[in-house]
């Protein structure tokens, strides 16, 4: 585990710490101040519980049963019976990483002090962070809307000792032999405590931020891949001078157009349209190398406005209800998820447009009649080797899978709690389909990596000199192992390999050694 140390205040977070915490393992502390708030807050709550008079969430029941007024006797019980009773998730586990982000981002905002939970319970919730356990949380269970309901509940359920959780060796135990093996004691929950516990937004905005940090590497990557398509091509890099897309000053297209102009720089395979042998003079490229600055540069400005959305939500106290600084506890609407639900989906959108226009550049690599003069699917010797066809073929698949998950999650609802809740934003599961729609994107933008440095290998070998950037990017995949040696290397393509290559950042890093940081 990573030993850098996030320190938790009352004024929120930001997107480095969420993935220093969830991702690197990286200790989490409470602030002096947010030690204090906690108190405060608390004795606001205390305050409330001692009257006779009922407050929702402190000495009420939840939802649709919040008309009947709880005694004081039954108020430990009650939040006991709601982490319990909401803890109904089903289907697969969800990644420890997601769930480490749940538990820090519900902590963030319980660390604010307007929740009214007690200091003890922030404490332990950092302890189980920093001990490694992790809840088991499951795919099924919330409908985003009054928070991620199932999969908080599931790891509150793991203060209080009970359920399952994993521990830091992997192994999934009952939490509370977790609990006690690391010398955290099981929480007994006060007034108001279960139900602070559940209210978040914080499972679909942790997916939010991490795919966040995914997509801005994954962007970039396929700025090169399109830079390397275009140049293995033949294409014309006219088409990326500033001073045409300064006339449709779109922030992401400039941002790509630099990018790829830069790591095309030095090459000796562009504007070469009337050069090759049995080719017609080309006035211009097809729209997928032409059109990649403003098809990269939109989801550029999509990801920017999920940035902000994002940003706003790590500042934000999700609670209902909440102790305001002058005393009053309110009931609200904060935790409604459609301001995250609509990102997600738009996150969906452009990375499967992305997708399609990597592998349509990929088919035109492969396909002899339309890559002007490389081999029929990048082959050494076609027709006794199919060369990169089942590739394109895979890439093909994933990209359909793409474009089912770009239907958005949002604009469904469906009614819970006898119509209290009546109008749901679908945002867990629109982060859900996110992260497959990330991770296939990964894959895409590899085989487009894998066609075009084996088209640039081939133009080389006709005698032309490849941009440095490109042969940096050549070299440094073949040294990943996605290339075996000696001519029959790709009868068989690694495209794992090449797969871990482009999500592990390695080509931006061996492209930037030639081009200093692209955007």
């Amino acid at each position: 585990m990573d030993m850098h140390t996030v320190v938790v205040g009352t004024s929120g977070t930001t997107a480095e710490d969420v993935v220093a915490v969830a991702r690197h393992g990286a200790r989490v502390e409470l602030s002096a101040t947010a030690v204090d708030a906690l108190a405060a807050a608390r004795l606001i709550v205390d305050a409330l519980a001692a009257k006779p008079e009922p407050v929702y969430g402190v000495s009420t029941g939840f939802g649709a049963l919040a008309s009947r007024h709880i005694g004081h006797e039954l108020r430990a019980q009650l939040q006991r019976n709601i982490v319990r009773s909401h803890a109904a998730g089903m289907g697969p586990r969800v990644e420890r990483e997601v769930v480490r982000a749940l538990m820090f981002l519900r902590l963030k905002t319980v660390a604010s002090g307007h929740t009214g939970v007690r200091p003890e319970v922030a404490q332990t919730m950092a302890d189980l962070l920093n001990a490694g356990i992790t809840p088991v949380v499951h795919e099924y269970g919330s409908l985003g809307c009054s928070g991620d309901l199932a999969p908080l509940s599931h790891c509150a359920l793991t203060l209080m000792g009970e359920g399952e959780a994993e521990g830091p060796d992997g192994t999934v135990r009952p939490a509370g032999e977790l609990l006690a093996a690391h010398g955290i004691a099981p929480v007994e929950l006060a007034e108001k405590e279960g139900l602070a516990l559940l209210n978040g937004t914080d499972g679909m905005l942790g997916m939010l931020v991490m795919a966040l940090a995914d997509l801005k590497n994954l962007y970039t990557s396929a700025d090169i891949t399109a830079a390397l398509s275009l140049e293995a091509l033949l294409g014309t890099d006219k088409v990326l001078a500033p001073e045409l897309h300064a006339i449709r000053p779109h922030p992401g297209q400039g941002v790509s157009a630099d990018n790829m102009l830069r790591v095309l720089a030095g090459s000796g395979l562009t504007g070469r349209h009337a050069d090759v042998t049995g080719d017609a003079p080309r006035v211009q490229d097809a729209y997928s190398v032409r059109c990649a600055p403003q098809v990269n540069g939109a989801g550029r400005d999509t990801l920017d406005h999920a940035d902000v959305v994002a940003g706003r939500e790590l500042v934000s106290s999700v609670d209902n209800p909440v102790v305001l600084p002058d005393g009053r506890v309110e009931s609200n609407g904060n935790f409604h998820g459609a301001p995250v639900a609509y990102v997600l989906d738009f996150l969906a959108i452009v990375a499967a447009d992305l997708g399609s226009i990597c592998e349509r550049r990929t088919d035109r690599l492969l396909d002899k009649n339309r890559s002007h003069g490389l081999p029929p699917f990048l082959a050494d010797d076609a027709g006794v080797d199919s060369g990169l066809m089942i590739a394109q073929y895979t890439q093909a698949a994933l990209v359909s899978e793409m474009k089912r998950l770009a239907v958005p999650a949002s604009a469904d609802s469906i009614p819970s709690s006898a119509m209290q809740e009546d109008h749901v934003s679908m945002g867990w599961s629109a982060a859900r389909k996110l992260r497959t729609a990330v991770d296939n994107l990964a894959r895409i933008v590899a085989v487009e990596l894998y066609a075009a440095t084996r088209a640039v290998e081939l133009r080389a070998a006709q005698g032309l000199v490849p941009a440095p950037a490109s042969q940096a990017a050549v070299a440094a995949l073949r040294a990943a192992g996605a290339e075996g040696p000696g001519p029959d290397r790709f009868l068989a393509p690694d495209l794992a390999a090449a797969d871990a290559f482009v999500r592990e950042g390695r080509l931006v890093a061996a492209v930037e050694q030639v081009t200093g940081p692209l955007a």
